[in-house]
């Protein structure tokens, strides 16, 4: 994971931590909220697999129980050792298949978490999170004008706050940051669409983006 991509979706999850009088906060703030907000993905991810791996030792217990009770290793003297049955292919071992595919995602997003989490403690990184904040509270007015401009029909307090986040982060970038390449910029709000908000999301995003590249950019 790059610097720039990681600053970006630290600085998303610490937009969902603030509340709407951004005025306050200074970069000390800035700096415990995403100290707090890198413990919580390491804790959350931390539980998370923590039940997966209960459920995945549920299901071996499960499967030594079926193979002990079968009427093969039943029927074998007592010192023998069991030998391997066919398991039935029922619903129940297809939800058994689903936690296991579960719990691979969840080792992958924990994979994900923890470079995110590293990279959290750079200064490059931590100094461009700081940048964004501090460029969007200098412009926040601005900035939801410019949105509201181009989501058409919709009011801006009305949209997922998710989507506006990722639309706030974006525009900071491209009209007043103005230091990294708008299509990098652009692709990379998708994907925190992709990865944060609905299916709609990332096309409703790009045409907003787009629009605001072509008029203000």
């Amino acid at each position: 994971m790059q610097a720039r991509r990681a600053s970006r979706e630290l600085t998303l999850i610490l937009f969902s931590q603030l509340d709407k009088n951004l005025e306050k906060y200074k970069n000390e703030d800035f700096s415990s909220i995403i100290l707090k907000s890198v413990r919580t993905l390491i804790s959350t991810s931390s539980d998370e697999i923590s039940m997966c791996v209960s459920k995945l030792n549920e299901i071996k217990n499960q499967i030594i129980e079926f193979e002990n009770n079968h009427p093969d290793n039943l029927s074998r003297p007592i010192d023998c050792e069991n030998i391997p049955v066919a398991l039935p292919l029922t619903s129940d071992l297809e939800a058994k298949i689903d936690v296991l595919l579960n719990a691979s995602e969840k080792t992958m997003s924990a994979l994900d978490i923890a470079e995110l989490c590293t990279l959290s403690s750079q200064e490059d990184v931590r100094s461009y999170i700081l940048k964004i904040c501090s460029d969007y509270q200098k412009n926040k007015t601005e900035i939801d004008k410019i949105i509201s401009e181009f989501a058409f029909g919709w009011d801006i307090e009305r949209l997922f706050k998710i989507d506006k986040d990722i639309l706030r982060i974006a525009i900071t970038e491209l009209v007043f940051i103005k230091d990294a390449p708008h299509k990098v910029v652009i692709d990379e709000a998708l994907e925190l669409a992709k990865k944060y908000s609905t299916d709609d999301s990332p096309s409703f995003i790009n045409g907003i983006l787009a629009k605001v590249v072509e008029k203000y950019v």
